[in-house]
């Protein structure tokens, strides 16, 4: 389950860790985790192949990457495969989302490789030329989360090694059955051995030994804010470079003049997206007092509709959540805000049997939930549930629909609704948030970062806005004079025309 210096290798850790269908409690894979010896050996690995990538051509990454997308595409069936029975999510999701959306990544970095830009060359004082170098910063140590694995694990490697660097993942451990996919993939289309390596175990031993190996030059982390608050902690003695994709709490903003099947749809779809589990996923929906009712009830209808059932059928909208355990942390949230008056409109049952006739009494299912009558103040609206639920708010004008969104310590995605366009940009202007949608929730492109802000962490993933991340900028001035003294010299020397310069 280790994949390092172009090898599949077994752990040598003291632990034996199993991977799960969460969808049916089946047993996947069972291995050794990865032991401090073994992050040891990957780290070593990514640093003897970082002389000969960093000084690849642009041209020749480009090139690689583009062979890896053409395998992954050969691949995506047995991808998606995979993708499902690790994380229970539907066959439908990881086949038209997951795998589509890891190829286009790497396509995307594959020309992105070929766009490492800078300020242009040129004389900012009148005696020197200055110019710009982006340069690779070294062997990157990421760890990816268990939500979307094989495109978290790509959203880590590919600016990485788009840009020269060298790479050691570590993705969950319940999950990592596509990361070694991915990496064997990177192989299998010309990328030297070392460049892509991939240990395997739990954060607190394999996570914090790749984090504070003194060979790791970078660490990016995507997971929780406690993870990524720990993990600034542990490498700040020695300055590393750290990039966080931490928790989020999104926001639906929806004004009197939306859409309202169009937000009805598009609040179901993003709450409900990967079963909820998705640091991006509409979470909080404030609905101005005129449409409020309509949408609760719209939204009500919609979700009763969803198709709970088998992972591996293409009829199934919704499959299970990641773990039992998951699932009783958001059956906690729930319980607990009815406890203190909250009104669960639909949903927050555990379902038994799939709308095909599954039965899913072992796996971790939840329904769709709709939940209102909540206090601004209550933990169910200010702290990152992650599962299928929708806590929906009223408010009365602008600024306050705009307030209560930004009321929340994340800042990674929010969406605004309405018909009118100076109102969304406004919108989009005063929402805290990494990402702003105008009339829609979730949507991505390879082309555009994603990142947040306050505690949903700092640094943009995808995009060439990923290049900042992974790359060093490095001023070069050459002088144009040839002349032995300088004016700036008199700083330091008489200037009686007597004194001349240090040998």
């Amino acid at each position: 389950m280790q994949f390092i210096n172009g090898k599949t290798a077994a752990g040598t850790g003291p632990e034996q860790l199993t991977v799960l269908n969460p969808a049916t409690g089946d047993v996947l894979e069972t291995y050794p985790e990865a032991s401090a010896g073994d992050v040891d050996a990957a780290v070593n690995a990514a640093a003897a192949a970082f002389p000969e990538w960093s000084r690849a051509t642009p041209a020749d990454r480009s090139d690689a990457l583009h062979r890896a997308a053409a395998l992954l595409r050969e691949r995506s069936a047995e991808l998606a495969d995979a993708e499902t029975r690790q994380t229970g999510k539907p066959i439908r999701l990881s086949t038209e989302f997951d795998v589509p959306g890891t190829i286009d990544n790497f396509e995307f970095f594959a020309g992105a490789a070929r766009n490492l830009e800078g300020k242009a060359a040129g004389e900012y004082v009148p005696t020197h030329t200055s110019q710009i170098r982006r340069e690779p910063i070294g062997v990157i140590g990421s760890i990816a989360p268990w939500n979307y694995p094989l495109q978290m694990a790509a959203w880590k490697i590919l600016p990485a090694i788009a840009a020269g660097n060298t790479i050691v993942v570590k993705p969950a451990e319940i999950t990592p059955l596509t990361t070694v996919a991915l990496a064997q993939a990177c192989l299998d289309a010309g990328i030297p051995e070392g460049v892509v390596n991939v240990v395997t175990g739990a954060g607190p031993s394999v996570g914090e030994a790749l984090v504070t190996h003194p060979g790791v030059s970078m660490v990016s982390f995507t997971g929780s804010t406690a993870v990524g608050t720990r993990i600034m902690g542990l490498v700040a003695p020695v300055a590393k470079r750290v990039h966080l994709e931490l928790g989020g709490k999104a926001p639906m903003v929806v004004f009197d003049d939306a859409d309202l099947e169009g937000a009805i749809r598009g609040a179901v779809a993003g709450a409900l997206i990967n079963g909820g589990q998705d640091c991006t996923a509409a979470t909080r929906a404030y609905i101005q007092r005129p449409l409020f009712d309509d949408f609760v009830h719209g939204v009500a209808d919609v979700m009763s509709s969803v198709r709970i059932g088998d992972t591996m059928s293409m009829g199934t909208d919704l499959g299970s959540l990641i773990s039992l355990r998951q699932r009783e942390r958001v059956d906690g949230f729930v319980r607990r805000a009815e406890a203190e008056g909250a009104k669960i409109e639909v949903g927050g049952t555990q379902p038994a049997v799939g709308w095909d006739g599954t039965d899913l009494s072992r796996g971790a299912y939840y329904a769709p939930t709709l939940i209102t009558n909540v206090d601004q103040r209550s933990e169910i609206v200010q702290h990152e549930i992650f599962g299928p639920v929708l806590v929906v708010l009223p408010f009365d004008d602008d600024t306050e629909g705009i307030r209560l969104a930004n009321d929340t310590s994340y800042g990674l995605a929010a969406s605004a609704w309405t018909r009118d366009l100076q109102r969304g940009l406004r919108a989009s202007r005063e929402l805290q948030a990494g990402t702003v949608w105008i009339n829609d929730h979730i949507s991505l492109a390879s082309e555009m970062p994603h990142g947040g802000v306050k505690q949903s962490g700092f640094g943009k993933d995808m995009s060439t806005y990923a290049f900042d991340e992974y790359t060093t900028v490095k001023h070069v001035m050459v002088d144009i004079t040839g002349a032995s003294r300088r004016d700036w010299h008199r700083t330091i020397f008489t200037d009686d025309g007597a004194a001349k310069a240090p040998r």
